[in-house]
């Protein structure tokens, strides 16, 4: 049951939903990071693991987020503050904080994907790897950056100044199904290239050994994937859920979220492997500049690799700009229900806001790395961990009440998906976050200090 006590947005379908809840989980860290960490992982092994962690550790943790932003019909501050008490909106505010550190910079990336999109059609793609590295340098920071981080920044404001109905849910009504349609393109494309079977083995039959020799590596990678790849800890979830009516199935529609999401990563990559296998790169190059190194060679060695290069960027600019208006919305949910202040207004000072905090982004790679690992391996899983704690151990029973809402009983499936988040859901998030700890420390105390005696 609803605790609102004022009128607010809500969908105007349930395709509008689901669709803005896939756009949400499907951007950068969907299209780009899963095939590449696949391919750091050990190919066709972490995708095993990665579906199995969907399953087991995503699928129960939307839910939770789901039923706390249908009963309380509020952002992640006032849902927490309803459901846990006054301490909790604390909480909430890790929430906010890491969607708006989170869009300062994904905007910066996203801007990255515009200019190699436009860079198709312009000079196309550097076969040499090294040249490509150089350039991606040169174009990741600086004025062109900035502008680009600014372009598409205004875009996110935008759409979601419009709103719930006239804004995001018009916008993801177009964008979702065109990503799907392209990226399906692009998967038949890569078919006929000439590494698609050495490609396919490599993503579709896994090595068993691989997994007995790595597994302290390939799980929690796969985990934290599943994880982040569904925009959980976020505040999304939570968000565009409390935009619901209660005579939706909750289970229903995030099994088709994780769905589509899950299935355009997979599409992705057969679409990135018998590329880069076609090109002769290696599919375990790691780094931020990625996608926009090793890919972007690759395209620049393939027979009108300019075309399919500009239409790969240009999904992936897509993507993104369907991930970012949700987490905008994120921030300005807030503003609108705990501080009454109007949509338009709210959109534009936090996304200028976003926008500045983003510069720095936009300047040096290494200032990205440093609000990226916080906000990503830090607050991200921190959020998470702690709703999951609050309504596992704590509120299980309204939580299972409100999941029946639009099912009903649930008999030991709930009590089933209780313990997925006690226990499972809960040591992943405490590994995690652990390991994410250590991981920005090791930052802190290496790139970043040799950044900062450089200065």
């Amino acid at each position: 049951m609803g605790l609102a006590d004022s009128p607010r947005e809500t969908w105007a379908t349930r395709l509008g939903f689901i669709f803005a809840a896939v756009g949400s989980a499907v951007g950068l860290g969907n299209i780009w990071r899963f095939p590449f960490q696949v391919g750091q992982e050990g190919g066709a092994a972490f995708l095993l693991i990665y579906l199995l962690f969907i399953a087991l550790i995503g699928f129960p943790a939307m839910l939770v987020e789901f039923v706390v932003g249908r009963y309380t019909e509020r952002n992640p501050v006032g849902a927490l503050k309803a459901v846990g008490g006054g301490a909790w909106k604390y909480v909430g505010w890790v929430f906010i904080a890491t969607g708006f550190v989170i869009l300062s910079y994904y905007s910066v990336v996203a801007g990255w994907t515009i200019r190699y999109a436009i860079l198709g059609l312009q000079d196309g793609y550097l076969a040499d790897a090294g040249e490509a590295e150089a350039q991606f340098v040169d174009l990741a920071s600086g004025l062109d950056a900035i502008l680009l981080h600014a372009v598409f920044m205004a875009i996110v404001i935008a759409i979601v100044a419009y709103g719930i109905q006239r804004g995001i849910e018009l916008a993801v009504k177009v964008m979702v199904p065109a990503i799907i349609v392209i990226t399906v393109g692009l998967a038949v494309y890569a078919f006929t290239l000439e590494g698609a079977s050495e490609a396919y083995t490599y993503y579709l039959s896994p090595e068993w050994g691989v997994i007995a020799t790595e597994w302290t590596s390939i799980l929690p990678s796969a985990a934290g994937q599943a994880f982040f790849t569904l925009s959980l800890g976020m505040g999304v979830m939570i968000t565009y859920a409390s935009y619901l009516g209660e005579d939706r199935n909750l289970a229903e529609d995030g099994a088709i979220v994780i769905g589509f999401d899950t299935l355009i990563a997979f599409v992705t990559g057969l679409i990135v492997f018998p590329i880069l296998f076609t090109a002769g790169v290696d599919p375990a190059d790691p780094g931020a500049g990625a996608i926009f190194v090793s890919l972007a060679a690759a395209f620049g060695d393939l027979t009108l690799g300019w075309l399919v290069g500009f239409v790969f960027f240009a999904t992936v600019a897509i993507a993104a700009l369907s991930s970012a208006i949700s987490l905008m919305e994120v921030v300005v949910s807030y503003a609108i229900d705990e501080r009454g202040i109007q949509r338009r207004n709210a959109a534009f000072v936090i996304g200028g806001g976003m926008f500045i905090l983003g510069i720095p982004s936009a300047t040096d790679l290494v200032l990205l790395d440093l609000f990226d690992l916080f906000a990503d391996q830090i607050l991200l899983v921190f959020g998470g961990l702690m709703l999951m704690i609050l309504v596992g151990w704590a509120r299980s029973q309204i939580a299972v009440e409100e999941l029946s809402l639009g099912i009903g009983d649930l008999g030991s499936l709930g009590t089933a998906w209780i313990w997925a988040v006690r226990i499972p859901v809960i040591l992943v998030l405490i590994v995690a976050l652990v390991l994410g700890i250590l991981e920005y420390v090791d930052f802190l105390t290496g790139p970043f200090a040799e950044w900062v005696g450089d200065l």
